[in-house]
C-alpha cells in the first residue's frame, strides 16, 4: 500500500523543477526515448522496466504515451519510491531493490520487457558494476527489445568545447539558485525532510546513504557505445543529444 502523502503532485512539480536546473532539456530526451519504444512496439502494448527509477518520472510519461504499458519501477530511495508509490497508485509495480548487485534481477516480475529505461542515474555505478548491469539487462528484454540509457555523456572528440558547455550550464543554474526560482538538490531534500509525510523516508534514506552516493562517474559516449556493444546487444548508438549529455539505446 503507498504511503499517504497529501499532494504527491505537488512534489512531482517540485522534483521536475529542481532536475530541470541541472536538464533544462530534460523533456526533449525523455520524447526521444519513448519515440525509441514506440519504434520496437510490436503491436501489443508495451511491457516497461523503469531502472533508477525515482519518483516515477518516467513511468509516469511512458503510461501517459502508451496507457495500456505495464510499466515496473526499481529503485532503492524509500523517499523517492514513496513519492512514485502516491503518484502512480497502483498504475506501476514499484519494486525496491539494490542495482549494485545482480540479486535485484530476482525482484522483478516479469522474466523479459520490450524496453529498459534510465535517465541520469546510472553514473552513480562504478564501471565494472555498470558493465556488469548492461549484460544483465540484455537478458532482462525481449529478442527486438530496447534498453536506452540517458546520462551525462561527454563527446570525447570536443572536450574542451564540453567543458565550456558545463561552465555555462553551471553558472545558469547558480543564477537561479540565488534569485530562488529554483530550490538546489541539498534545498530540495532538506524541504523533503521537513515534510511531515516524507520526514520517516527520507531519514531510511540517509541510513542507506549516509555519505550519500558514491561519486559520479561519466564517461564518454564512447564508453557506453563500447560496453553495450560487448555485452551482446545487435543495435547500438546514440538517439539523443543535448551538450554534455546523451541517450544511447541498445536493441537485443
Amino acid at each position: 500500500m503507498s504511503p499517504y502523502i497529501a499532494d504527491p503532485w505537488a512534489w512531482q512539480e517540485s522534483w521536475d523543477r529542481q532536475q530541470e536546473a541541472y536538464l533544462p532539456d530534460r523533456e526533449h530526451r525523455f520524447a526521444a526515448m519513448l519515440d525509441t519504444v514506440d519504434a520496437v512496439l510490436d503491436g501489443r502494448p508495451p511491457r516497461v522496466l523503469d531502472l533508477a527509477g525515482g519518483t516515477g518520472t518516467i513511468s509516469l510519461r511512458a503510461l501517459a504515451r502508451f496507457p495500456d504499458a505495464e510499466a515496473t519501477l526499481v529503485d532503492l530511495d524509500p523517499a523517492l519510491l514513496a513519492i512514485a508509490g502516491a503518484s502512480l497508485a497502483g498504475r506501476a509495480t514499484i519494486v525496491t531493490a539494490d542495482l549494485n548487485t545482480p540479486d535485484w534481477l530476482a525482484t522483478l516480475p516479469h522474466r523479459e520487457y520490450d524496453a529498459v529505461l534510465t535517465a541520469t542515474a546510472l553514473h552513480w555505478l562504478p564501471a565494472d558494476r555498470l558493465t556488469r548491469l548492461y549484460a544483465e539487462l540484455r537478458d532482462v528484454l525481449r529478442p527486438g527489445g530496447v534498453f536506452v540509457n540517458a546520462d551525462h555523456m561527454p563527446d570525447d572528440t570536443v572536450p574542451e568545447l564540453t567543458k565550456r558547455l558545463m561552465d555555462r550550464a553551471r553558472e545558469r543554474r547558480d543564477a537561479r539558485y540565488a534569485t530562488g526560482s529554483v530550490l538546489s538538490w541539498s534545498d530540495w531534500w532538506e524541504r523533503a525532510g521537513s515534510d511531515p509525510a516524507l520526514a520517516p523516508f527520507v531519514a531510511e534514506r540517509h541510513a542507506i546513504y549516509p555519505t550519500g552516493h558514491s561519486p559520479e562517474w561519466n564517461p564518454p559516449v564512447s564508453w557506453h557505445l563500447a560496453t553495450l556493444t560487448a555485452a551482446g546487444f545487435s543495435e547500438v548508438g546514440t538517439i539523443w543529444r543535448g551538450g554534455p549529455d546523451a541517450a544511447v539505446a541498445a536493441v537485443r
